[in-house]
């Protein structure tokens, strides 16, 4: 006979949870986020009080911000560990949807267990209860179908025999990665049953790596033998590869230059010879020049967004071959492109064996230092005059020179994230950014789940003024926690980065500054007030050589530091001709010059856009 154990659903998925190990021995679900209410505190609450030494739990402010840290914890440590949330029914639920579509986006690893109405409906309609007139089944978790790469509800306590290994499949698989949603019923949570013991049973759960087809790879070595200039697109499956010193031997024995997306920036050092920077509408110049040249371009580990492809326009000479190597097949196929449907690392190793000491013809390594001497220069403090504010440039330098070579600049949306992508020079893995999503909010519970994932590297979060008033509340879990990070908040009044994207497509300053906004009187807000209130060490820089100043004396804080430095709305992060166009459509009909010259530009930048698809 089965021998079994009787466990409430709550309590065996705690106990199941706790079980479930990485290779190298530690809970691949780290512990779980929490926010009590009803639909979880008496069911998954007592399991969690209970099962405290085994899986930690941790309460924090939003239940947003809360899977955000979780998110960034997962992006931090390479996708091989993740967090877990809980919430409430309706609102407390609802409120990870907007984590949960980023994590999709950035196809990283979260478990998500809101709670859910009751599944015997006896108490219908409960409080928070979304009633669908045509529909009994359906609650506000159905929202989260869309942006779930596994959903499911659990009705019944044993569907936990088959929804948490499901769960775990999807959360540790390189090509299905991304938010798993367990939409768990608030009665079931609370049901006995009669588990299998081999069910709580330690399991180690690996991270494979897919081999790509023999045919594939003969092709694509083909097309690099015959390539004279060709060029590698470093994506973020490079980092969750952990294909980074690969693709560094890689670029260095074949002679490609590697031009860098936002999430796979500092997979390769900024110093590494074979490093040309950003590519794209936030590209160096050294990156876009290599690229405009290039007669092939091999995209490791990318879903080549817009940014990095500038909307398609600088990809789309029509003799160009494209490649992709990629774990699924959805990116590898995308614009036409030869798939190679495989890991980085063991894919680089395979195409490098079969290319023996083939090298490519040759680049300008000159386009490189000369660009690496102008954004030094750009970044420089330039002594502003008395009544003008620091630019984002100057105040990435500042950082820049304050820190060391473990620092890990994050950030989210805005302005920063261009500006650190074309400027920030990082060492291997000192670079954290979300911009899959871009959302806004993201950077203060970011940088607590950084800081949690990699204790021993400093933390440089760079928020603006906009996204750190939607989301900021984390700071006072950080303190409580002793999670110390420091915080660079540019303080522009209002979205200067929406506000001249609105002028460069021809329109006029609106609802984007505070000076610009229907408001009775213009805010003053005091963020370092703010910000010492939740309990965190804050000051406001006054000079650029002041913020070099806090940055060294924030180090070694067992808190959040928060250095609010106000900057110039007017400039972006550019310099020169660097960036590529971005295709953000333009009204066809208006009334001002401007609009009918912004349209003008439009229609002749999208006749050079790549159309293959």
């Amino acid at each position: 006979m089965t021998e079994t154990l009787r466990l409430t659903a709550a309590q065996a998925m705690v106990k199941w949870l706790a079980a479930q190990l990485t290779e190298d021995g530690e809970r691949f679900i780290d512990g779980i986020w929490g926010i009590f209410g009803h639909g979880n505190v008496a069911g998954l609450g007592e399991a969690l009080e209970k099962a405290q030494q085994d899986f930690p739990t941790w309460r924090g402010q939003n239940e947003q911000t809360m899977a955000h840290a979780a998110i960034a914890y997962a992006k931090a440590k390479k996708r091989t560990r993740a967090m877990a949330i809980t919430s409430s029914i309706g609102p407390g639920a609802t409120n990870m949807i907007t984590a949960a579509a980023l994590a999709h986006v950035n196809r990283l690893p979260i478990l998500l267990i809101p709670g859910d109405v009751f599944a015997n409906r006896r108490p219908d309609p409960v409080l928070q209860q979304v009633e669908h007139v045509e529909d009994g089944t359906v609650s506000a978790n159905d929202c989260f179908r869309p942006v779930s790469r596994y959903f499911d509800r659990i009705t019944r306590p044993e569907h936990l025999l088959t929804c948490l290994p499901r769960a775990l499949a999807t959360l540790t698989d390189p090509a299905t990665c991304g938010p798993v949603t367990l939409s768990f019923c608030q009665d079931v949570q609370t049901e006995a049953f009669d588990y299998p013991v081999a069910f709580f049973e330690p399991r180690t759960w690996f991270i494979r790596r897919p081999h790509a087809d023999a045919r594939e790879l003969e092709t694509v070595v083909g097309l690099l033998k015959a390539a004279k200039s060709p060029v590698i697109v470093a994506g973020g499956g490079v980092i969750y590869s952990q294909a980074e010193e690969v693709l560094a031997a890689f670029a260095s024995k074949h002679g490609i230059p590697v031009i860098e997306t936002q999430a796979g920036k500092s997979a390769l050092a900024q110093a590494h010879p074979m490093n040309f920077g950003a590519a794209g509408v936030d590209g160096s110049a050294a990156a876009n020049a290599v690229a405009e040249a290039a007669d092939l371009i091999i995209g490791v580990g990318t879903r080549f967004q817009d940014f990095t492809t500038g909307s398609w326009a600088l990809f789309k000479h029509p003799t160009r071959k494209l490649v992709s190597i990629n774990v699924a097949a959805y990116d590898a196929m995308k614009h036409g492109a030869v798939p190679v449907m495989g890991d980085a690392k063991v894919t680089l190793e395979a195409i490098s064996s079969a290319l023996g000491d083939h090298q490519a013809a040759g680049f300008d390594a000159q386009v490189r230092a000369d660009w690496l001497a102008a954004g030094t220069e750009h970044c420089r403090d330039r002594k502003v005059s008395e009544g003008e504010r620091p630019m984002d440039c100057e105040v990435i330098g500042a950082v820049q020179r304050a820190t060391g070579e473990d620092a890990i600049a994050m950030c989210a949306a805005g302005t920063m994230p261009g500006a650190l992508k074309l400027l920030w020079q990082p060492s291997q893995g000192g670079y954290h950014m979300e911009y899959g999503f871009s959302c806004m909010g993201y950077e203060i519970a970011g940088a607590m789940g950084v800081k949690l994932a990699l204790p021993d590297r400093e933390v440089i979060c760079f928020v603006g003024d906009g996204s750190y008033m939607m989301a900021n509340s984390e700071l006072a879990t950080a303190v409580m926690r002793k999670v110390p990070f420091t915080v660079v908040l540019t303080d522009n009044r209002g979205y200067g980065c929406i506000n001249r994207l609105q002028q460069g497509c021809g329109g006029e300053e609106f609802n984007n500054l505070y000076k610009d906004c229907n408001v009775e009187q213009q805010p003053q807000i005091d963020y370092v007030a703010h910000a010492a209130s939740m309990g965190a060490q804050a000051v406001k820089a006054e000079s650029i050589a002041d913020l070099e100043t806090q940055i060294r004396l924030a180090r070694g804080r067992d808190i959040p530091t928060v250095i609010v430095i106000e900057t110039d709305p007017s400039e972006g992060p550019g310099f020169g001709a660097a960036g590529h166009w971005w295709d953000v459509a333009v009204p066809e009909v208006g009334e001002t010059s401007k609009l009918k010259a912004a349209y003008a530009a439009y229609l002749d930048n999208k006749q050079r856009q790549r159309l293959v698809n």
